[in-house]
This record gives structure tokens, sequence and C-alpha cells, in this order.
């Protein structure tokens, strides 16, 4: 129907300045891919997943991301503990950082740091030096911030001992009396 009566073929022209691609060589070049984790996923986080049930003491000596259960206490006296969205926690905490966003109930002593998420549900009192409480979270209990032992010890010992110096030569001076510096105060006031 739409045939001419002449067969008509389209004559190609080679075109020098276009080379075929098969006398060409294709080189790919292989690159691996490398897979970046979250920084909250490292390799160095102990994981315990959602359908995970502990009863009992739970210790370590690693960071740990928890999103099971844990009943009775957990201490990482230098690690890390992450709560995750599905972790339900009846224990007390000890560890260096603490953050929450499930629900825990009983209390927490952080070394270093707390930190309550948005979805996170805490029932307890909490124990660190610094805090964080994100807007939505639920607290119900106490804080007690506590100063870093290494910044506060020198000035304290030193108001400590100043005291107990000054003592110590009021009572070498009356040593010779057999009345005690107090004693001595009060037997000078004679109403």
């Amino acid at each position: 129907m739409w045939k001419s009566g002449k067969d008509e073929k389209p004559v190609a022209t080679p075109n020098p300045a276009v080379t075929p691609i098969a006398t060409t060589e294709l080189k790919k070049e292989f690159r691996p891919m490398e897979m970046k984790q979250p920084e909250k996923f490292n390799n160095d986080v102990a994981h315990i997943g959602k359908s995970v049930l502990i009863k009992g003491e739970l210790s370590g000596s690693e960071d740990l991301y928890l999103d099971g259960e844990v009943e009775g206490s957990i201490d990482l006296q230098e690690h890390s503990l992450t709560i995750g969205p599905h972790g339900r926690v009846r224990a007390n905490v000890k560890a260096r950082d603490v953050v929450v966003h499930g629900k825990v109930d009983g209390n927490i002593q952080g070394t270093d740091r707390v930190e309550l998420k948005r979805s996170s549900v805490l029932v307890g009192d909490i124990s660190t030096q610094r805090i964080v409480i994100e807007d939505g979270a639920f607290f119900k209990g106490a804080i007690d911030i506590k100063k870093d032992a290494a910044k506060v010890s020198p000035k304290v010992e030193a108001a400590k001992s100043e005291p107990a110096k000054a003592f110590a030569a009021s009572a070498g001076a009356h040593d010779s009396s057999s009345h005690s510096p107090q004693v001595s105060v009060l037997a000078e006031k004679k109403y």
C-alpha cells in the first residue's frame, strides 16, 4: 500500500571521522562501593535487637545500642548507652553517656551526659554533669547536676586544708594549756 513500484534502499555513506565502536576498547573503571554507616551504628557498638528480652544484670566494656527490653541493672561505666525507639528499660542505668529514644523506668547515672530525645519517656531520677531534654520528651523525676570532679577537687581540697591548718596551728598554740581552743574562747567571755 505504501510501497512504490521502485525498490529504493538508502545508501549509507561511510564517515571516516567516526570510528566504529567495535574496533575501540571500552575499559570500565572498577570502583568499590564504600558503605558509610551512620555514626550511631558504627562497628564498635554492640546491638540488642527489639525482639530480645534480658532479665538480670547487663554490663559491658563497649558502647551499646539497645532496642529490646531489659529488666534489672545496666552498668557500662566508661561507655555510652543508646536506648532506641523500641527500647524498654526497667532498670537502674550507669554509663558515661546515655541517649534515650525509648522508655526507661529507673534511675540514670550518666557520668558525662544524659540526653532525652523527643520520643523518650523517663520515670526516674537523673544524675549527670550535662543534660539535654528535647521538646516533647516525657520526664518525671529529679535531676542532680554534678560538677566535674577533676576541675572541682583542687579548689575543694585547698579550701578543706586551709581551715584544718589554721585549726592545727591554733591547737598547737594552746597545747601548753589543757583547754581546747573553744573552751578558752568561752572562758574569756565572762558574762
